[in-house]
């Protein structure tokens, strides 16, 4: 029998396959279109990025964490919520269907109406396999999800690229998204072996959706909130500068929302068995919490400092305003795996009525930056986002601490110095790459430096989040 600590490690670990390995093949299937296709191409699809995003989190409705975290869950409960994805999503994709004239006169692109029309459709695709996904989550079944995830990120790779090489344009980018979730869903369901029964509960739809209308509306909140530079760029600018900013948020979210999202995944499952256990809750906790600072911060550091040299030899100089963006973008998005565990916590406990408090108190803020910055121009808008994260997480390890008694001076201590050597890191890399004056040296220079540094200060010191990092390493080999 697999103890609980072995089945985290081996669903982190299948999580971090999927999460890489689908992103490793659409990160290069993106430089590699991205070569062959235009800022404004890309932009017009981000336009529509909001409405995409907003109804997939309408069609969970929060009822995927609600099922994680019901541990006498059973086939009524599952089968209820997979046809109200399936009512829901279809309900949508409709609203997008007629509401996509008004959106293309929003944007004044008049292309966005078929765009929107096809691009939708994933909302119904989607829909069909979440309950695949949550069953499987819910046994920290991550090595089925990363056959399904891989494979739907090679065949749309496949089909994306053979489009925009053909002259496709910004079709090829609709095709490639289309492709990517309705292959990954329909191998969810050969996978798999849950199948919908033919029964509906009111009675379990009114207690899943107590917990998890209130995770959707916070949902909805941080979703559109997101999103939202992505609707003001696109309006207040143009779909060229829309499609910088998209290109750069991309290359920073490759390794911190795949953290982030193997973090939230593997986490919640976890802490939700410890959920009467206070002492071990917290323990456990700060473990999550020490171990992705050490994998996030450096690579974030490391990033932005190699992002120049990055962007020009991997996109050439039609994207090089992507450059100046990146490194602001990666100080934004290193806390957000900080931001996941503590926002989990809030859900292992129950409290999703604080959990919608605590996202709207800060979307509120967010949007008080955002509205501040937007005249100033999109370097403004950038360095806005990193205030907002920092004010956020304050926030959120408040309410933590209340919790379970690890509020924001504890977690600092506890990540403070993996901090303090990814910036010493990132100090010695730029130097060192602002030295060399060929492109593919500083990039390369600058890696080996990074990764050389951050492993002998780690070494020296000692660190206790090397010690558990190896632990880690170690765990997965057996």
């Amino acid at each position: 029998m697999e103890t609980l600590k072995h089945k985290t490690v081996k669903g982190t670990l299948w999580s971090s396959i999927e999460r890489f390995a689908t992103q490793a093949v659409s990160f290069v299937v993106m430089i590699i279109m991205a070569s062959l296709l235009t800022p404004e191409d890309y932009g017009l699809v981000a336009m529509l990025t909001i409405f995409i995003a907003i109804s997939q989190s309408l069609v969970d409705s929060g009822f995927s964490n609600a099922l994680i975290r019901k541990q006498d869950r059973n086939e009524t409960d599952n089968s209820t919520v997979f046809y109200f994805n399936i009512a829901v999503g279809i309900f949508l994709y409709l609203l997008i269907f007629l509401s996509a004239p008004l959106i293309a006169a929003f944007y004044k692109q008049p292309l966005l109406v078929p765009i929107a029309r096809i691009m939708s459709l994933s909302i119904i695709i989607n829909g069909l396999a979440i309950i695949q996904r949550t069953v499987l989550t819910s046994k920290l079944d991550f090595k089925t999800q990363a056959k399904a995830s891989f494979s739907g990120a090679v065949v749309s790779g496949i089909i994306g690229i053979a489009m925009a090489y053909t002259g496709y344009g910004v079709w090829s980018i609709v095709a490639y998204h289309i492709a990517s979730i309705t292959t990954s869903s329909v191998l969810l369901w050969f996978l798999s072996r849950w199948r919908p029964k033919l029964v509906y509960s009111w009675k379990s739809f009114r207690e899943l959706f107590g917990f998890g209308s209130k995770l959707a509306i916070s949902g909805i909140i941080d979703t559109l909130y997101n999103n939202i530079y992505l609707l003001v760029i696109g309006k207040a600018f143009n779909a060229a500068d829309l499609g910088y900013y998209t290109r750069a948020s991309q290359f920073a979210q490759f390794p911190s929302s795949n953290i982030t999202g193997i973090l939230q995944r593997v986490t919640y499952p976890v802490l939700c068995t410890m959920q009467d256990d206070t002492e071990r809750l917290r323990d456990v906790y700060r473990r999550f919490l020490r171990l992705s600072a050490f994998v996030v911060f450096p690579l974030m550091m490391g990033l932005a400092t190699v992002s120049k040299p990055l962007i020009l030899l991997l996109l050439k100089e039609q994207w090089a305003f992507s450059a100046v963006l990146l490194p602001i973008l990666c100080f934004a998005m290193m806390w957000y795996p900080i931001h996941a565990i503590n926002l989990n916590l809030l859900q292992v406990s129950g409290r999703s009525d604080l959990f919608l408090r605590l996202e709207i108190i800060k979307k509120i803020i967010g949007v008080a930056i955002l509205c501040i910055t937007l005249p100033l121009g999109l370097i403004a808008m950038c360095v806005g986002s990193i205030f907002s994260s920092l004010i956020c997480l304050i926030i959120n390890t408040h309410y933590t601490g209340k919790l379970i008694q690890v509020g924001f001076l504890t977690q600092m201590r506890d990540i403070m110095p993996t901090l303090a050597y990814s910036l010493s890191m990132g100090a010695i890399v730029y130097l060192v790459v602002n030295m060399l004056p060929v492109l593919w040296l500083q990039l390369t220079v600058g890696i080996i430096t990074g990764v050389a540094y951050f492993m002998a200060i780690t070494k020296l010191t000692r660190s206790r989040d090397l010690k558990e990092a190896v632990g880690f390493i170690k765990e997965i080999k057996r």
